[in-house]
């Protein structure tokens, strides 16, 4: 009988084995296809910005680049509005962050906090603002009526907080950080100021980074706010002049009285530095995230186990 249950389960053994690695062949075969998805237009936009611009127009440029050409990264320097709108991207990306995490904290603490008596009316209320916004005009109106249309605050005061981060920001003030550390703080004589900068902040720094990617990758992106809020060239950033190279195609070249060899040529300026202004301006996030992936994962499952 022995003999037959061991038997039974070595044949089991081998099945589920069998099957596992099925599996594991299956799921390698689909993440392989998926990486090609998405990794090919990524990698041919890097090779197309160092390729001769005539053999991408030809189509001659797929896997690797073509006749090396740097001409589109020289129209980048060339290209005031290019620098200027990657120098406003950094200001408003850095300091709208900074607000943001402010802001964010001193929204989470409290509402995590039991003695505070308000804190179920309030983060009913917050939530309340996912589903319902004022609206594109209403907002419009109330930012030009504080004085902030067409000034740089304009992109980093009206998105000052997000309400799904101050509720992820609140679950693990709540739910992550045992009560006893609380406890210890207050018994050592601890305020409220201090227990949340000596005893809170240091331990949500895994969440704090991972809302810190948030944000930024929101401010770097962010093309939108700037075609409402701002009129002067010189405060746009990088995403909005961006836009306009690949989209509406403006770009500062004069083609009044050129031959047509040369409004081609011009043409094909133009097509590269399309190719070097995208690699350009993902470069800042690709720098940013290896600094910060060690505490995305541990961040980003907050909350997920509990026992």
């Amino acid at each position: 009988m022995r003999k037959e249950k061991n038997m039974v389960l070595r044949r089991r053994r081998i099945q589920d084995s069998r099957a596992d690695k099925a599996f594991y062949a299956v799921n390698g075969v689909v993440m392989v296809l998926l990486f090609v998805l998405y990794a090919w237009p990524l990698w041919f936009v890097l090779i197309a910005s160092v390729s001769d611009p005539n053999l991408v127009q030809a189509g001659e440029v797929l896997l690797w680049p073509k006749g090396f050409h740097l001409e589109g990264y020289k129209l980048i320097v060339e290209y005031k509005d290019i620098l200027r709108g990657y120098f406003n991207s950094v200001v408003y990306t850095v300091a709208g962050t900074a607000i943001n995490l402010v802001m964010t904290i001193f929204a989470a603490y409290p509402l995590s906090r039991k003695d505070f008596m308000p804190r179920k009316t309030l983060a009913a209320l917050f939530i309340f603002t996912m589903y319902f916004s004022g609206g594109l005009i209403p907002t419009f109106l109330q930012v030009k009526n504080l004085g902030l249309y067409n000034t740089p605050w304009a992109m980093m005061i009206p998105c000052a907080v997000s309400i799904y981060n101050v509720l992820i920001l609140r679950s693990f003030f709540m739910y992550g950080i045992p009560a006893s550390l609380e406890e210890a703080a207050v018994l050592d004589g601890a305020n409220t100021a201090q227990m949340l900068w000596h005893v809170m902040l240091p331990l949500v720094k895994p969440t704090l980074a991972v809302l810190v990617l948030y944000y930024a990758v929101g401010h770097w992106n962010d093309y939108f706010s700037a075609l409402i809020y701002l009129k002067d060239k010189e405060l746009m950033p990088l995403q909005t002049v961006l836009r306009d190279i690949l989209i509406v195609g403006k770009i500062d070249m004069q083609t009044g009285g050129m031959e047509m060899e040369a409004i081609i040529q011009k043409m094909k300026q133009a097509q590269t530095l399309k190719y070097s202004v995208i690699v350009v301006s993902t470069v800042p996030l690709m720098l940013v995230y290896p600094f910060i992936q060690k505490h995305f994962v541990k961040g980003i499952m907050v909350g997920a186990v509990k026992g």
